[in-house]
């Protein structure tokens, strides 16, 4: 099945927000994003390439004259209600935790909040890979400190939001997505430095879709597997640090340092740093070759992307590999890979623009045939970041 990615009529969710609050909102929002290469970078301080695409989370808020936040969803059902005095510390397990934890991060840190009802309508596939969860932290942030008219730079809105993800929700991700959410720019890739949050925009070559293919399927050992895959990258770091003491993350370890010392490290350890240090140089690499307009050397890179995602990091599943199998020679591909954390979600792929409807098609109809599963593919641009809705 095709979808091609809608955006929301803000006039509708304030007509909406009137009939349940008898109140005319201001509209905040924040795009999901998917990831052209520098997977499992991010938290060893690395370099990533999102884009912000089309999908976007919406929040429709206004004041209340208490201390409450009351907070609905057009998707899900039931009013959740907290106290701005008493938020809780910690998650508590519904889909609003992800607001809570924003409110939580914002009054810890001196944010003046008011009590205030939310609309929220989310847009972006939950469970794919293109980051929901960052679309609804970055639009509550803007929202909770718009009515207030709170000026913070961007940048740091994104930290205020990865905090709110690592402490609140308890989530160890790193700062990509919530970044690209916030600075994301039409028609570019961000290219992010994940230590000094330095970055430069990347452009997509013109004629260019992104095409994101949806597997359907999320394989349960994904959480567990992502932290374990950091603590073994923090293994790989302390043996490395013996060495050098400047070394703090895999970013700072060289290709030629890691072949130096192949032996001495547990082969699953060597194999995830292996795959974090060249990573890092595919990404930089990509960046460049965009830049040039050199799509055959994209190709490749993506290519190489995912099969060290596959073979090193071991955080593909059969459904990525076969999704990524089955663009291979569609006319106007030009690279693909899985993105985001792994074991299910989303292959990302460059299309030229006269093909992308067939490459649609024919990918799912491909991907159906050797799995018997009917995939989702979402025809994308990149898109800018949040931002209050005119």
């Amino acid at each position: 099945m095709e979808i091609e990615s809608q955006t929301v009529n803000p006039s509708k969710l304030s007509q909406e927000f009137e009939k349940k609050f008898s109140q005319q909102p201001a509209i905040y929002r924040a795009p999901g994003r998917v990831n052209l290469i520098g997977e499992h970078t991010d938290y060893n301080d690395g370099f990533v390439m999102p884009a912000a695409i089309a999908f976007s989370t919406y929040v429709a808020i206004a004041p209340r004259t208490d201390r409450k936040l009351s907070i609905q969803s057009d998707e899900f059902e039931g009013k959740h209600e907290f106290s701005l005095d008493e938020l809780p510390a910690t998650r508590k397990g519904l889909w609003c935790d992800y607001v809570l934890g924003v409110a939580s991060v914002l009054k810890n840190t001196g944010y003046e909040l008011e009590g205030a009802n939310l609309l929220i309508h989310g847009e972006v596939p939950i469970g794919a890979g293109l980051s929901s969860s960052a679309a609804i932290e970055v639009a509550s942030a803007l929202a909770l400190l718009g009515l207030r008219r709170q000026q913070v730079p961007l940048p740091e809105i994104a930290k205020f939001c990865r905090r709110a993800e690592n402490e609140f929700v308890g989530a160890r991700v790193g700062i990509m997505d919530q970044f690209v959410s916030c600075m994301g720019k039409a028609g570019h890739a961000l290219l992010l430095d994940c230590r000094s949050l330095e970055f430069k925009f990347a452009p997509i070559p013109a004629g260019i879709e992104i095409v994101v293919c949806n597997t359907m399927v999320k394989h349960e050992l994904a959480s567990n597997a992502y932290n374990t895959r950091r603590e073994e990258c923090e293994e790989g770091v302390r043996f490395f640090a013996k060495i050098n003491p400047n070394i703090r993350a895999l970013r700072d370890v060289s290709v030629e340092m890691l072949n130096a010392h192949a032996k001495d490290l547990p082969t699953v350890v060597f194999n995830r740093c292996a795959h974090v240090i060249h990573e890092n140089q595919r990404t930089l690499s990509t960046a460049r070759a965009l830049q040039e307009g050199d799509l055959d050397r994209v190709r490749d890179l993506m290519r190489k992307s995912h099969r060290s995602l596959r073979d090193l990091y071991e955080v593909s599943c059969p459904e990525l590999d076969i999704m990524v199998e089955c663009a291979q020679d569609l006319p106007g591909f030009c690279g693909g890979r899985m993105t985001g954390g792994g074991f299910g979600g989303c292959t990302v792929n460059l299309v030229r623009e006269e093909n992308a409807e067939e490459f649609s098609s024919k990918i799912a109809e491909r991907y159906r045939d050797k799995t018997g599963i009917s995939s989702q593919v979402y025809l994308c641009r990149a898109e800018d970041g949040a931002g209050q809705v005119s």
